[in-house]
């Protein structure tokens, strides 16, 4: 027993004596928000909207083009004159002809179509630096509850320690007492059992806190993802200042999801506007300067050629194309729908931040009421021992003391990491979630 129990000890120092940094939550994050890969391909899609969001794509600007050609014909040709009828043939003409020239294509005026493009390609421009903050708020809330559950975790293991050794101590009294025949086999073969039952939670407990580990590690996106780690924090500190009206206030006024929203109702509006576009005429310039050489077989010129420039404005007018109704009354509908998401995100909103405060509130309550339960468990196991040592309490009802010790240092622990994931949802749907980065 003696072993086992040494064995099991010692399973926990490689976590302290193989680590080689010491993290804090905001060093975590750091080094996640600098390595995640979600988050870079999330900041790479964001830089493909601002490359997007240019005048050129928006269709302000010219086309200019280079082109060159080359023609050439072999025919045979019949030719009547009017005045006396004569005929004449020629076979295997050979005309060719040749042009090099620039072409600049620019569209003056589109029905205001490119002027709302533009502005489209600029809203989803800040949609795109929208997502990413999405992205970046999503994971410093999921880095938090994962490092705050490590804390759990090594809180857990330390209590499951703990009650092992407690375990241990009260075999040792049972085998001492037993081979001098003041306890049973009985009474030996319950405290073996119950030292055994908390040897096996305790091993469980090191797996766990593996896990959370190597999901640790996996946020930051180390390549070790076994990394052994150690953390500044030992126990989980909750913040107990946090108001409903601030929150609910700055929800309205920053929450990326309810901006994000609001964006693509803007979108819908320019996507009407651009259909709406159409009712308006286009005038485009065409313009070009180039070079032509054409060779005559048998005209009366061997050869001509040409070099200047020619240029034309294009004024026109769609007039019916048999969509444009039908794609203005779903535009306005896509409008109208936009609209009932943002009111409907926003009443979510609220029913999740009144959800989350009746459960932060609960949660600061409960941890306050198990606090002064852990008190009581405390001094009850106290006297439960004494009892024991006296011989005037029972293996079970020792092992009962033990058990409601335990169990209100385990509700206690729950209490304090559910009041922190609830302080952490808080924070994220009003947009402080970024304060941990402080």
């Amino acid at each position: 027993m003696k072993r086992l129990f040494y064995i099991l000890t010692c399973c926990s120092l490689p976590l302290m004596a193989q680590a080689q940094e010491v993290y804090t939550l905001k060093s975590c994050l750091e080094n996640g928000l600098q390595n995640n890969y979600s988050l870079r391909i999330t900041q790479n899609t964001e830089q493909i909207s601002k490359n997007n969001a240019t005048l050129g794509n928006a269709g302000y600007l010219p086309t200019l083009g280079l082109s060159a050609g080359y023609k050439g014909t072999i025919d045979n040709t019949e030719s009547k004159l009017r005045e006396t009828g004569e005929i004449s043939k020629e076979n295997g003409v050979f005309d060719q002809a040749l042009s090099v020239g620039a072409n600049l294509n620019w569209t003056l005026f589109d029905g205001f179509n490119i002027t709302t493009n533009y502005k489209r390609l600029k809203e989803l421009e800040r949609q795109g630096a929208t997502n990413t903050r999405i992205a970046i708020e999503d994971f410093v809330a999921g880095m938090a509850a994962e490092y705050y559950n490590f804390v759990q975790q090594k809180i857990r293991l330390k209590n499951f320690r703990y009650a092992t050794s407690l375990s241990k101590e009260r075999l040792r009294i049972v085998e001492e007492r037993y081979h001098i025949g003041n306890f049973s086999r009985l009474d030996y073969q319950q405290a073996k059992v119950d030292f055994n039952s908390d040897s096996a939670k305790y091993m469980k407990q090191q797996e766990l806190l593996n896990t959370s580990r190597i999901r640790l590690n996996e946020l930051m996106a180390n390549p070790e993802v076994d990394k052994r780690i150690r953390i500044k924090d030992s126990l989980i500190q909750v913040n107990t200042q946090l108001t409903f009206d601030e929150l609910w206030n700055a929800t309205l006024a920053t929450n990326a999801v309810l901006l994000k929203a609001e964006q693509n109702t803007r979108l819908a509006q320019l996507d009407y506007k651009s259909i709406q576009s159409r009712n308006y005429p286009y005038l485009k310039l065409n313009t070009g300067y180039g070079y032509t050489l054409n060779k005559y077989d048998i005209s009366a010129n061997s050869r001509r050629s040409n070099l200047g420039f020619n240029g034309g404005l294009t004024l026109g007018f769609t007039i019916f194309d048999g969509n444009r109704r039908r794609e203005r009354k779903n535009a306005d509908i896509a409008i109208k729908n936009s609209r009932l998401q943002q009111e409907e995100l926003e009443l979510t909103l609220r029913a999740d931040i009144s959800n989350l405060w009746q459960a932060y509130r609960n949660n600061l309550e409960m941890l306050k009421l198990e606090r002064q339960n852990l008190v009581a468990a405390k001094e009850n196991y106290e006297i439960a021992m004494e009892r024991y040592l006296l011989g005037n309490l029972s293996g079970i009802e020792m092992r009962e003391a033990q058990k409601s010790l335990f169990d209100a240092e385990e509700r206690i622990l729950s209490a304090e990491y559910d009041t922190k994931l609830c302080e952490i949802s808080l924070l994220q749907i009003s947009g402080n979630v970024l304060s941990y980065m402080q």
